[in-house]
């Protein structure tokens, strides 16, 4: 019901903006708000930039992330912004402070309130003075005592009342988290243009005792306790071949018509690496960027690379749609496979790779030498939110590389 009301709410806007007086949005810092889970808001902020009288550019804020949107259609009164590769897009109609309207996710379903105000820069209001400081290491358990529970590091730095930081599991990070400790309370969200992520927690003893909310579709509860010793489970170590395989196969399409596999010339006495990804995946996003970085400074005719695409869209016209757009935005130079649409189920997108134990995390990443060989499989990505554990990835990425390039 909610997504019909705001359907024809905007048909309305958009079918009478030809009638309204024209409304000058102002440039400069706003504060958004998405509501998600429970009626709960989560804010971030944007700078609005114009740069003639007929475009605009958006730059979204998380901690030290800067995001960066430039596909921002204003008619009238109502306002069209295209997240840049994701699908997700914001929806609504303006005043020159004001914009109010919809943030969706077509493929998923998935329709969240969205407002923002001119001229607001905090975050969040922290109202009383911080009764703690949360920085350090803090070893984290969601949906405890349950069949889904799973472990995290949460890593974070506190000054005053402003936080950032992180959560990494063993998949991947929970992005620039950004927030406040407001007296016992402790607030952090990030927005990206794929997800809305939200934690709210509170001080109890020597835990925090705290709730994720994720879009308007999860929520679910997680404790902290301080213990700066903590780590996760090596991710070289969680994905490999089952007995029984003694190699990684596979064979999909690319969008010029042809299908590729492993065993094509193309390929032949390669070393090779296989990126398991979405294009609707911030962490894939991160990692492909990385992969871009690298393969733009370090030339090399022998590492060749492969990405195999999991997808949320409902067809596959759609699917390679947001291929192409990921392709061209980020300018990935390696082709690009349609592996999967319609789902980002881990379940069915094992079924499609079935000499692995198990597809765990979008990215995953299979290293294979010039024989053929499966010689590493790395699970998840530590992206940039992560810090130190960013840049030892890129030293140990290097180091494999330059190892199986030298065989």
């Amino acid at each position: 019901m909610l997504k019909l009301f705001y359907f024809f709410g905007l048909c309305f806007l958009f079918l009478g903006c030809t009638q309204s007086p024209k409304t000058q949005l102002k440039a400069g810092m706003w504060r958004a708000v998405i509501e998600v889970g429970d009626g709960q808001e989560l804010p971030f902020n944007f700078e609005l930039t114009k740069i003639d009288n007929t475009q605009w550019t958006l730059e979204i804020r998380n901690a030290e992330e800067r995001i960066l949107v430039e596909e921002i259609n204003v008619q009238g009164d109502s306002i069209f912004i295209q997240m840049p590769v994701f699908e997700g897009r914001i929806t609504g109609a303006f005043t020159s402070e004001k914009i109010s309207g919809v943030f969706t996710k077509e493929s998923l379903d998935r329709t969240m309130p969205f407002t923002a105000s001119f001229g607001e820069a905090e975050r969040f209001a922290s109202i009383d003075q911080a009764k703690f400081n949360i920085s350090g290491v803090w070893e984290t358990t969601f949906s405890q005592g349950t069949d889904s529970a799973y472990v995290a590091k949460g890593i974070f730095y506190q000054k005053d009342n402003e936080v950032t930081g992180t959560f990494r599991t063993k998949t991947g990070d929970y992005r620039f988290l950004q927030g406040v400790v407001d007296g016992n309370e402790v607030k952090l969200s990030a927005f990206d243009g794929a997800h809305a992520f939200l934690f709210t927690a509170t001080l109890d003893g020597e835990a925090l005792f705290g709730t994720f909310y994720s879009d308007n579709h999860w929520i679910e509860p997680f404790v902290a306790k301080r213990n700066e010793a903590f780590e996760l489970p090596d991710a070289d170590s969680l994905t490999y071949l089952k007995d029984g395989f003694d190699a990684f196969e596979f064979t999909f399409p690319h969008q010029d018509g042809a299908l590729v596999g492993l065993k094509d010339e193309y390929f032949e006495n390669k070393v090779v690496l296989v990126q398991i990804m979405g294009t609707w995946c911030p962490n894939c996003l991160d990692e492909t960027k990385f992969y871009v970085d690298y393969l733009r400074q370090q030339k090399n005719a022998d590492l060749k690379m492969v990405a195999l695409a999991f997808e949320s869209a409902k067809t596959k016209e759609k699917a390679f749609a947001a291929i192409d757009r990921l392709v061209k935005r980020v300018g990935v130079p390696y082709p690009v496979l349609l592996a999967q649409y319609g789902t980002t189920s881990k379940t069915k997108a094992n079924e499609k790779l079935p000499m692995l134990n198990a597809v765990l995390s979008y990215p995953t990443t299979i290293y294979i030498d010039k024989k053929g060989r499966v010689r590493k499989i790395h699970t998840g990505f530590n992206g940039p939110a992560t810090g130190e554990k960013y840049e030892q990835f890129k030293l140990e990425f290097s180091k494999t590389i330059n190892m199986l390039l030298a065989e």
